[in-house]
């Protein structure tokens, strides 16, 4: 624990300037971000006597043990910083909301040719308008089948499509009249973009001019005696307002505006938003949050507005954002979201009339959502606490051990040997720290020295980083800006090693060798999930019902399955390779192009070097080298037909990635997550 005195800045050091400041800890991350209209001011509260802080505020300040700021013009300019950096270094002791669920919402691709209205959730895309978000898939599906009828707009994915251009013949929506089907030529690419304009009108709103533009045209059919067509129309009008019926009316004056509601206890808050457009609600979601800090309703607002529209622009913004209390100054947060919107934003508390009554539902639903998450996550969190609590007595451990490293080695008889980093926190996964390994000091089968490399390597990393940076020689901090540690700069308070006390020893001799003696080690057996810690000969057995067992089973079985994936991921590319690999100088492209031109690499291999020259982008030099080394690596073995015992003449198959007649694996894709080493 950290003395606030030791890292005090002097007396007028601080500007009394707006600007944003970062707390670090004795590793360097960022534990804390925010902002202030005076830093001087502002950091003044932070180092006054600890009895009189927040509980969550003390904490903070104690675990930090540096504090920096950034001076800027305007407390606009401060409020934008504040998110960057919250978003960038996700400071444990800032409010980070958490959506519940992913969130669907109504999709139309206006970047493509032919705009096509699809369900999607996650990142947003450029070039694709969103309506929504909708609380269940089967509400956009719903209304979009409706909606179909009048705008019968491609929904197929890129391969049906194709598909259906290849053959001619459109999918059964073009047959029944709900899609207009582009990919045959029944409709010109910009009358289907007029199509997908007009739906996004409605979606968006704007439905009284197209219904009444509609009816007139229905009555015009039926004054000319065209009743098919004014039948077509009027079925028309009824599905319109079938899917308009379901977005009741909530405000008369066709208002659009975002309405938030807070429901909040000590120790958490949850956030509900309506999004209500043309007077409708076209949409609704809702955040969660641990409030680790000690923040104030109208703070908790300036967070989730920030969370809201930080990465929203233009109509996304909507003009009228309502809200339960205001953030203090009220000000820079209006600036913002006018600057976000481009033109103004009003930010305020309805006081009276449907606006207020609606305000008093979604407060209703911020209050129920709390509920359900605190009888969800209730036991979540208390579990992980208690498991923590249990390892931590079970090993002899000063604290709970709050960030875990499981390691685990992964091999096929000996071949491909790898290894995994896992890491836990609070007792939850941080994949972003996930590393991965290749043995490299020897060759075979061997988990103990595989251990001993693997931790030698993790930890002499660690160690060379605070020797670089003088943290051991006087006590200076990593030096790093960005407020992020270097890859293995971080150490955990708990290693863990996939096996029994072989492992275990191996580990601990490595950390003795590289002198760390502040990190304990253990390792869970697989037989009997036995608990081995070193220099004990009997293991250390925990309760099949313990919590502390339970998370060490979790970490453990994370790292095999990392592990395992590494090691298929690798069997794979090796088995997968092709003599034109070993060509020096030869890349992907023109390996195509060689596999392409001759059709296998057994073909190849016969040709001449005038023949090989034919290629383009072949040239004489590269010839002669690709025929030598073809010429000097072995020929695959024929195939056998295992029933008769003929050899099978046929065709060398091509086993390049991406080349034609490439094989499928059987094994799973190779996983991106995590570093390899």
């Amino acid at each position: 624990m950290a003395d606030p005195s030791s890292y005090r800045p002097k007396p007028g050091e601080i500007p009394d300037s707006p600007g944003v400041y970062r707390f670090r800890d004795e590793h360097r991350r960022v534990i804390y971000v925010g902002k202030a209209k005076s830093l001087r001011q502002r950091l003044a509260n932070y180092f006054q006597d600890l009895t009189n802080l927040h509980p969550r505020t003390r904490t903070m300040v104690t675990t930090a043990a540096s504090v920096e700021w950034t001076v800027v013009s305007t407390e606009v300019e401060a409020l934008q910083l504040e998110y960057t950096w919250i978003k960038e270094f996700d400071p444990r002791f800032n409010v980070k909301y958490r959506d519940d669920k992913s969130y669907p919402y109504l999709a139309v691709t206006m970047n493509e040719e032919f705009p096509r209205v699809q369900v999607m959730r996650g990142q947003k895309r450029k070039g694709v308008r969103y309506f929504g978000p909708y609380g269940h898939a089967w509400a956009i599906r719903d209304t979009v089948d409706l909606l179909l009828r009048v705008f019968p707009m491609r929904t197929c994915s890129a391969g049906v499509f194709k598909n259906a251009e290849r053959t001619g013949r459109p999918c059964l929506l073009g047959y029944i009249g709900k899609c207009s089907a582009p990919c045959v030529g029944r409709i010109a690419p910009e009358d289907h973009r007029e199509l997908a304009e007009e739906f996004c009108d409605f979606m968006a709103g704007r439905t009284g001019t197209y219904l009444r533009r509609l009816e007139k045209q229905m009555l015009e059919a039926a004054d000319e005696m065209e009743y098919e067509r004014a039948g077509r129309l009027r079925d028309d009008i009824d599905a319109l307002k079938k899917a308009m019926e379901k977005n009741a009316v909530v405000l008369t004056d066709a208002t659009d505006a975002d309405l938030m509601a807070v429901a909040e206890d000590e120790l958490e808050a949850a956030v509900q938003i309506f999004h209500v457009r043309g007077g409708r609600v076209r949409g609704q979601r809702g955040w969660v949050t641990d409030k680790v800090e000690d923040v104030t309703t109208g703070a908790l607002v300036e967070h989730a507005l920030q969370q809201l529209y930080g990465e929203e622009t233009g109509d996304s913004v909507p003009k009228e954002v309502l809200v339960p209390a205001l953030p203090q100054p009220i000000e820079p947060v209006q600036d913002w979201l006018t600057g976000r919107r481009g033109s103004a934003v009003s930010l305020r508390i309805p006081q009276r009339g449907d606006k207020k009554a609606l305000m008093e539902t979604v407060q209703r639903n911020a209050l129920q959502a709390l509920a359900l998450h605190k009888t969800k996550r209730a036991s979540d969190l208390t579990t992980r606490s208690r498991a923590l609590e249990e390892i931590a007595a079970a090993l002899d451990l000063d604290s709970a051990p709050l960030r875990i490293e499981c390691y685990d080695i992964s091999h096929l008889q000996g071949e491909d040997v790898v290894a995994s980093m896992v890491v836990f926190e609070d007792g939850l996964q941080r994949k972003s720290e996930y590393r991965r390994f290749q043995i490299k000091g020897f060759e075979g089968q061997d988990d103990v020295r595989s251990m001993h490399e693997v931790i030698t390597r993790r930890f002499k990393r660690y160690v060379a980083e605070k020797e670089k940076t003088g943290e051991w020689a006087d006590g200076e901090l990593l030096t790093e800006d960005d407020g992020r540690p270097k890859r293995f700069a971080y150490p955990p308070q708990l290693v863990v090693v996939d096996g029994g006390q072989p492992q275990v020893a191996a580990a601990r001799r490595a950390l003795d060798e590289l002198g760390i003696d502040d990190i304990a080690v253990c390792g869970l057996a697989k037989r009997l999930e036995e608990v081995w810690v070193p220099d004990e000969d009997d293991p250390v057995v925990l309760p099949r019902s313990s919590e502390g067992l339970y998370l060490l089973q979790r970490v453990r079985d994370e790292a095999h399955r990392f592990a395992i994936t590494y090691q298929r991921s690798k069997r794979t590319k090796r088995l997968r390779t092709s003599p034109l690999d070993e060509v020096p100088g030869l890349g992907e492209s023109r390996k195509q192009a060689l596999i392409k031109h001759f059709g296998s690499v057994k073909r190849l291999r016969s040709a001449t070097i005038d023949q090989i020259q034919e290629v383009p982008g072949i040239g004489r030099k590269t010839a002669e080298t690709i025929a030598v080394a073809l010429a000097q690596a072995a020929p695959a073995a024929p195939a056998v037909n295992t029933a008769t015992g003929e050899i099978m003449e046929e065709e060398e198959p091509e086993t390049t990635a991406g080349s034609p007649g490439e094989p499928v694996s059987a094994g799973p894709p190779d996983e991106r997550r995590g570093q390899e080493t």
